[in-house]
Formats: C-alpha cells, sequence, structure tokens
C-alpha cells in the first residue's frame, strides 16, 4: 500500500508539473506562433475538453477494471501529448522577435529614431487618420503556420490521459486504507501536486535562451521574449512516462490497512476468472446501468453539495491559475519569470500548509460528511468573496503619447480619432504598425523613439539612450533637449498595489487549499 502512495504522490506530481507548465508558457506560446489570444485560449480549454470526453466512463468503470494499469496507461497518453506538443520546435525555423530599434555599424544613429531617409514602409502623414485605418496597416496578429495544432492536440491528449488518475487513485486509496486515515493520505498524495505547480521548472525555462537570435536588444522582461518554452514539455513528458512505470507491477487488490498482508492480494481482476465473453457481458450491463446510476446520483443531496462547492472552488482557482501571470506582467509590469519565481516562493508554503492542514482537521476531530460539506463549503465562500477583492488590485492607466495621453503642447485627445502623430515628429515618417516603447524624461512612454522624436542614440542593446527627442519635454528642460531609453516607463502605484495583490493571492490560496481535502472526501462518501 506505500507503493501505491508513493507512485500514485509522483503521478500527482507528474500531471501538476505539466498542467501548470503548460499554463504558464500561455504567453511564450502565444508569441511563438503569433497567434492571438483567443487561440490561446481554446488551446488552454482542449485540455478539459479532452478530460470531460473520458472523465465520467473512466470513473464509472474504474473499480471494475484493474485501477492502477488504467492510471499507467493515463500516464503514458499525458506523456505523449507533452511529446506532441513539442513537435512544432523541430518543425519551425527559429524565432525571431519583432525588432525595430537597432544599431547601425556601432554608430549612434537608429533605424527607429525620427530620420526620414531611413525610415521604411508607408509613413504616417496624416495626424487626424481613423483608427480603423491604423489597424488595418498591419497590427492585427496573423499567423501563416498551423503548427500550433500539434500543442492544441498534444494538450487534447493530456487531458485525456490525465482523467482516470485523481478518481481511480483516490478511491484506491480509500477501498484499502483505514477510513480514519484516507483523508491523511489523500491530502499527502494532493501536496505532491501543489509541489509541482510552483517548481522552478517554468522560471528556468523562461529566463533560459535556446532558440532566438540576436537577443542583444531585448531581455527576459521584454514583453517580446521567449523562452526555451519546448524545453520544459519534454521534461515534463519524461516525468510522466517515469510515473507511468510502477503502476504496472501493482495488484488489483490489496489487504484492507490493519488486516493480514498475506490475504486478499490478487494481480487478477475477478473477472478474468470467468471466459472473455462472461468479462464482455459484464461490461455491457455496467454501460447499460451507466444513465440510471447517474439519474441516481444527481438525486443524491451530497452530490448536489459537492458539485457546488466544486464550482466555487474552480471558478476561483481556475481563471487565476490560467491567467495570473499575464495579469502580472501587463498590470503590475513584472516580468514572466519574476512573476512565476514569486508565485512558486510564495505559494508553495502556504498551499502545503492548507491541503496538509485540511487532512490533519479531517482526522483529529473525526469529522462526518455533513461536518464535512460545512466544512468546505465555509472555506470556499470566504475565498470566493476574497477573490472579489482582486477588482481592487489595479494601477493607473499606462501614459503612452498618442493613445492614453497628449503629446506636449497638446490640451487632449481626440475622442474620436487617435492623434498617433504631433508638430515634433510630423516630419519623421513613424510606423504606427510598430511597438518598440522608449520612456521619456516626462515619464511619458512612446510607441518607438521615433513617436518621441529622438535625432540620435547612443549605447548598444538594452542599454541604448536615445537623445535629442523633440516630443520629450524632460524636467526642467526646455522641449526638444530631452531623452529617452528602451522599455515602458515605471507606474507608481503598480509598486504600492503588487504587494498588496500578492498577500490577498497567498490568503485565497490557503484557504481554498484548506477545503481541498474536505471535498475529496465527500465525493467518496
Amino acid at each position: 500500500f506505500q507503493i501505491f502512495l508513493g507512485a500514485l504522490a509522483f503521478s500527482f506530481f507528474a500531471k501538476g508539473l505539466s498542467g501548470s507548465y503548460m499554463k504558464s508558457m500561455s504567453s511564450q506560446i502565444e508569441r511563438r506562433f503569433e497567434i492571438s489570444s483567443s487561440i490561446v485560449g481554446i488551446i488552454d480549454g482542449s485540455f478539459e475538453i479532452g478530460n470531460l470526453m473520458v472523465m465520467v466512463l473512466v470513473s464509472y468503470l474504474g473499480p471494475r477494471v484493474h485501477r492502477p494499469k488504467i492510471i499507467a496507461v493515463g500516464c503514458l497518453i499525458m506523456s505523449v501529448g507533452a511529446f506532441l506538443s513539442v513537435m512544432p520546435q523541430f518543425l519551425m525555423g527559429r524565432y525571431n522577435y519583432e525588432r525595430i530599434t537597432v544599431s547601425v555599424d556601432n554608430s549612434s544613429t537608429s533605424v527607429s529614431a525620427c530620420s526620414p531617409a531611413k525610415s521604411e514602409g508607408p509613413p504616417v502623414t496624416d495626424a487626424t487618420e481613423t483608427l480603423s485605418t491604423m489597424i488595418n496597416s498591419g497590427c492585427e496578429k496573423t499567423t501563416n503556420s498551423y503548427l500550433w495544432l500539434f500543442v492544441l492536440v498534444g494538450n487534447l491528449l493530456r487531458g485525456i490521459g490525465e482523467a482516470p488518475i485523481m478518481p481511480l487513485g483516490v478511491s484506491y486509496i480509500d477501498d484499502f486504507s483505514k477510513e480514519e486515515n484516507s483523508a491523511f493520505y489523500i491530502g499527502n498524495v494532493q501536496m505532491s501536486s501543489f509541489y509541482a505547480r510552483h517548481s522552478v521548472l517554468k522560471h528556468f525555462c523562461r529566463q533560459a535562451n535556446t532558440q532566438q537570435k540576436n537577443v542583444s536588444g531585448i531581455n527576459p522582461k521584454d514583453t517580446r521574449w521567449v523562452g526555451a518554452w519546448w524545453l520544459g514539455l519534454l521534461i515534463c513528458g519524461a516525468v510522466n512516462f517515469i510515473a507511468s512505470l510502477p503502476f504496472w507491477f501493482l495488484p488489483y487488490s490489496l489487504p484492507k490497512e490493519g488486516e493480514n498482508e498475506n490475504l486478499k492480494i490478487s494481480h487478477l481482476m475477478p473477472k478474468q476468472l470467468f471466459s472473455v465473453f462472461s468479462r464482455v457481458y459484464s461490461i455491457y450491463l455496467s454501460i447499460a446501468d451507466f444513465l440510471p446510476a447517474l439519474r441516481k446520483l444527481f438525486g443524491n443531496p451530497i452530490f448536489v453539495v459537492f458539485i457546488f462547492l466544486t464550482i466555487l472552488q474552480y471558478n476561483s482557482l481556475v481563471g487565476i491559475i490560467t491567467y495570473e501571470t499575464k495579469f502580472m506582467e501587463q498590470q503590475f509590469n513584472v516580468s514572466v519569470a519574476k512573476a512565476i519565481f514569486l508565485i512558486g516562493v510564495i505559494l508553495l508554503p502556504v498551499t502545503i500548509l492548507g491541503m496538509f492542514l485540511g487532512g490533519f482537521l479531517i482526522k483529529k476531530f473525526k469529522l462526518h460528511i455533513t461536518e464535512m460539506a460545512k466544512f468546505a463549503c465555509i472555506t470556499f465562500i470566504v475565498a470566493y468573496l476574497l477573490n472579489l477583492l482582486y477588482f481592487t488590485c489595479s494601477c493607473e492607466v499606462l501614459q503612452v503619447a498618442g493613445l492614453t495621453a497628449p503629446y506636449s503642447g497638446m490640451k487632449h485627445l481626440s475622442s474620436s480619432k487617435h492623434i498617433y502623430m504631433a508638430s515634433c515628429n510630423a516630419e519623421c515618417s513613424c510606423k504606427v504598425d510598430q511597438w518598440d516603447p522608449v520612456c521619456g524624461d516626462n515619464g511619458i512612454t512612446y510607441m518607438t523613439a521615433c513617436f518621441a522624436g529622438c535625432k540620435s542614440s547612443s549605447g548598444t542593446g538594452r542599454n541604448m539612450v536615445f537623445h535629442n527627442c523633440s516630443c520629450v519635454e524632460g524636467q526642467g528642460l526646455r522641449l526638444g533637449n530631452s531623452s529617452a531609453v528602451l522599455g515602458q516607463c515605471q507606474r507608481e502605484s503598480c509598486t504600492k498595489a503588487f504587494p498588496y495583490f500578492l498577500a490577498l493571492q497567498t490568503a485565497c490560496a490557503f484557504i481554498l487549499a484548506l477545503g481541498g481535502t474536505p471535498t475529496y472526501m465527500i465525493m467518496f462518501r
């Protein structure tokens, strides 16, 4: 029994590692394949689609089949899905990020600085050009490759493979352990999954550069950076394959914990004692009884309570897990690598503590089914209400000249037409379909150094500084005598709000983890 617990804990670690890694790499996949956020959402949702395709059937037929071997097959399918998702890396060329600001022959000039003679493409000469025309000029994301379908199918297979692990593994524990110990065992197994979700693998692969060329102009903090997203999937595939191995050698049944271990150990299913026809007929009867059993299940008030608790739990959890890093990156200007690192360092201890404490409280006070339902209901409602406070975690809008803030000398932005150009950069022939932001001395971000009206630059890569920027009104300096540096300007309110966001997230994670183990016990009681 202890061997099964160890194997199941490792399989939970493997599936948690794959799932959390895939979600954390959504931004990198979006940039690598140049696809829209809606397609990324479809790719992420394909896991749930695959899971739902087989979950009900696997859970219903699970006790009638060899559960350890079905779990082994599931781990193998997850491994195949992870390896399949890596295929585009070997079928596509190397990633070239959209770079505008580059140095020429190590000189002090830059192609993105204000210089009409060096501008490429159709310039923007009309300051009243409408927004729709500008969008049509090339700002929309398009992709010429459909290799992202490999990632979608791989994620679908991961969902199919993961389906039997939780219901069959936890039911196996519940069947062959003492009733007062099962909650404690399940809590410990669940903790291994949370170890995986907050591993440093995501941070390492996000920082690594194994496929990008000419990266002197960007670093992992840049929104165009794509790390070694595929490397982590290779590791996840290998871990899932290793997780499948012990289950092939585990028996169909075990003696109840505390009984004579020499009794009731069987590597054969009871159905194998009969003919093949008898076994097939038995499975047919089980399938025929499926709909009546489902109808009876939904008539059980305890099950209805469990569904309600699950909705509360996942409504609070799934959205956070999926878009957490992207939210931190865009709202608080935190790099994805730093966001992943903070999530692992801060949330891992409190989540493990919550899962462990939930199982311990059930064992300590010997909670019955109704008491566990009340306990889980209270924790999930509190966590759900705390999630509403995320709406208060916000910063002021990033001040971008011509987009959210007027140029110097202009009183306000036009409500019907975005004025990207001003008199200070009217002769620069800037392209509106480019985004290589610079931060001026005035605290305003400009789409490119060209839109800031910068005439020259010094330095290379991320240390490049633009000078003589005619659109930047410096602190105490006259218009036209200011400089700008690469990157967006920092927002002071974001620096103050970020610790509050982390504290709120920590509290929500602990409360959700506290009610996780009671929820699983309700499902099997």
